[in-house]
């Protein structure tokens, strides 16, 4: 297992202000991202154990304008992270604010911190 929340959200933290791995509590300051470690597990073995660490991350945005801007500075920040997205989706939110949900994964080589992508 790798960690790599802290460096998500330091990421996600240089280009927003408002940015959560809970469900946002500041709706005054938009948008709202919430970051969520989906996924974090052993990907591929060696004798000396895991050798190759899968991670998954979901991002929640919420705005009540357009989410499109800052879903562009979102794949900036995490792909230069090495995360690759995987799926990007308008979701529905009956409070009428705008809500996007991304998702970013991506395979981390234990011992040279090298990343790659899932087939």
């Amino acid at each position: 297992m790798k960690n790599i929340k802290d460096q998500v959200y330091e990421a996600l933290a240089k280009v927003f202000e408002n940015v959560s791995d809970q469900y946002p509590k500041d709706w005054v300051d938009l948008p709202a991202i919430q970051y969520t470690e989906e996924d974090n597990k052993g990907y591929e073995y060696c004798s000396e154990g895991e050798s190759k660490s899968y991670v998954r991350y979901r991002i929640d945005i919420w705005d009540n304008k357009s989410t499109s801007e800052a879903a562009l500075k979102v794949d900036g920040a995490l792909t230069a992270l090495g995360l690759r997205r995987t799926q990007c989706q308008d979701a529905p939110d009956p409070s009428g604010m705008k809500h996007k949900v991304m998702r970013y994964e991506m395979i981390i080589d234990l011992e040279s911190d090298e990343t790659y992508w899932p087939d």
